[in-house]
This record gives C-alpha cells, structure tokens and sequence, in this order.
C-alpha cells in the first residue's frame, strides 16, 4: 500500500524518523561529486550518501580502506555544493575513529566544517561506541553501519551474507538497540537475511536502510554507478540496473572516435 508523501524543501535527521513514522520509505543513494550529485538531489532522493566506496568506484581500489580522511572531504564538498534538498551523509574512513574516540571526534568535525556535510556514518557496533558517543556529544549526527562493514573485509575474509547464524544475528540485534540508544538517528544494514532486517527494522524508532537487506526495512540505498550501470563487472543479487549506461556511453565514445577519425566531426554547423 502506497503512502502519502510529505513534501519537504530540505531534509533532515527529523525528516527522516517522520518518513519512518508514516510508513513512507527512504530513498538514498552515493554520490561523489559535483555534477553526479545535482543530478541525484533533482531526481528528488532524500539522503546521499558520500561513501568510502569511492575508494572502490572513483579510484579503481579493490577495498574501501586505501581512501583517506582528505579524499573523503575532497568528495564530500564537492556534493554539498550541489545539494538544494538531500540530507548529505559523509562515511568516516577506516583507520580515523576505530581505536580512538578523540580522533574519531577530530575526524568527523573536520568532515563537518571543511565539506559542510550534514552527518557521518560509522561501521560497527559496541566496539566503536565509545567514539559515537563522543561525536554525538559534540553534536554531530549519525548514521550507524551493520551486518557487512566493508572496511572489516579483511576480518571477514568474504563480502558473503552475513548474520546467518543465530549468535551473529544477535549481536547484531543488540547493536542495532545499542546504536538507538546511544543517539544514532538512523542505520544502514548490509547485506544480511531479509527477515533479520525486518525484525530489527521493527524493533527500533530509527530509520533502518537497507542494502541486500529485503524489503521490510525503512528504505534502500544503492551505490549509484551500479545503479545506473556504469559499472558492469558488479552483479549482487541485491542490484537492480536501472540503465545500462557502460554500453551507452562506450559505444557514443566509439561513434565520437569514429568521427573524428572520418572528419565528420566538427561539421560547417559545429565550428565558428
């Protein structure tokens, strides 16, 4: 059953608990830069997501963890200028709040004065609470990370499934409990069972988003070059190609070569 929306002239954290409320699910999506990130605020989705996958889709890295704290503020201003509606999430990177909650404070207010960012995004649970609070204390929003935490892969070993197994799922329970009560105002699930995702999308008064986590949480987010398909190589069960711009844009690269190659390019109309 569809759900009325509320128009909103710029979105907030408070937005976002409304959305959940009435039932009307949250649209996100990444972006990394200027001109893709107008783009995605004029579609009207409500959060983006500047995220450490960046290191994977806009520098060629196999993980998330090569990225540093000034690529991600790089990244992070250049989509804050082109925001007129969306909430701008900015992922902390790895190695800037894990083992220490003052660098993890120092990390995100130079993410929040330097990108104008609206809030950050952390992995993991009570292993990091110590630095959510103290980002949270200095006012600073933000957005948990469960399940799959890519700058753990190492750890893991696999970017398979996680929370299968019952002692898993419940730790992840308790952090989801864990992150509410701390102050988080919303959290991103990664790739766990959809009937996990809907359990504790249901047991907390966040927002929970979803990615590879079924269709029983508060809203999805995709990382948007596979989305859109410029990316190809990337085929989770989770993805949904939207259009299949590698081919698009590689075979108007081939027209523009063949052109200029056969002096069709620039024609009389073309040139001053």
């Amino acid at each position: 059953m569809s759900v009325a929306k509320k128009e909103y002239k710029r979105i907030t954290v408070k937005s976002l608990v409304e959305m959940k409320s009435r039932g009307e699910k949250i649209s996100m999506l990444t972006a990394y830069d200027y001109t893709m990130a107008k783009i995605v605020d004029g579609a009207g989705v409500d959060v983006i997501l500047v995220g450490d996958s960046a290191s994977n889709v806009m520098a060629g890295h196999e993980t998330t963890l090569p990225i540093t704290l000034d690529q991600m503020i790089y990244h992070a201003s250049s989509v804050v200028r082109a925001i007129d509606r969306s909430l701008v999430v900015v992922d902390l990177p790895f190695g800037t709040y894990q083992s220490d909650p003052k660098e993890a404070l120092r990390s995100a207010i130079r993410i929040m004065k330097e990108s104008g960012g609206h809030a950050v995004k952390l992995e993991g649970g009570k292993e990091i609470k110590d630095s959510i609070k103290r980002i949270l204390n200095a006012g600073i929003p933000v957005m948990g990370h469960l399940g799959l935490t890519p700058q753990s892969i190492y750890k893991f070993g696999t970017y398979t499934v996680r929370a299968k197994e019952e002692q898993e799922a419940e730790r992840l329970r308790e952090d989801a409990k864990m992150l509410e009560k701390a102050g988080c105002f919303a959290i991103v699930l990664e790739k766990i069972p959809a009937a996990l995702a809907k359990e504790v999308a249901e047991s907390v008064s966040i927002p929970v988003i979803g990615i590879g986590a079924g269709d029983g949480v508060d809203g999805q987010v995709l990382v948007v070059h596979d989305m859109i398909g410029m990316t190809h190589e990337f085929n989770p069960r989770f993805l949904r190609r939207y259009m299949n711009l590698y081919e698009d844009m590689t075979n108007a690269i081939g027209q523009y070569v063949e052109d200029v190659k056969s002096q069709d390019f620039p024609n009389e109309k073309e040139q001053y």
